[in-house]
């Protein structure tokens, strides 16, 4: 199958704050605003269900929820990528899941 095929089959899903979701959708993202972790797991139990390839922007509050699916797919690597978008309101106070991994491998001084 070509590739640009396959990016036709790939979802793109924004989920997180509704501000932030109107930006992505005018550039084509399926957007899920203010979206819950109850529907971030019904979400991802479909792409998982129907075998769909999908790139998955998750602000914090839903990148770091206590969803046993999505704490699977991030650690088995899939067809489902999902990656945290700093939130709109204080993008300067984001600090990432692997900035605190950084840390603890490589100590403090690490990302100075």
């Amino acid at each position: 199958m070509p590739v640009e095929e396959n990016r036709a089959d790939t979802r793109l899903i924004m989920m997180g704050e509704a501000a932030l979701c109107a930006g992505f959708s005018l550039i084509g993202f399926e957007t899920w605003p203010d979206a819950s972790p109850q529907q971030l797991d019904s979400l991802l139990q479909e792409l998982v269900e129907r075998e769909q390839t999908a790139l998955v922007f998750l602000e914090p509050s839903l990148a770091r929820c206590d969803c046993t699916l999505l704490q699977q797919l991030q650690r088995r690597g899939s067809g489902i990528v999902i990656t945290e978008i700093p939130p709109l309101n204080a993008p300067r106070d984001y600090r990432p899941q692997v900035e605190e991994l950084v840390i603890s491998v490589l100590g403090k001084n690490a990302l100075e």
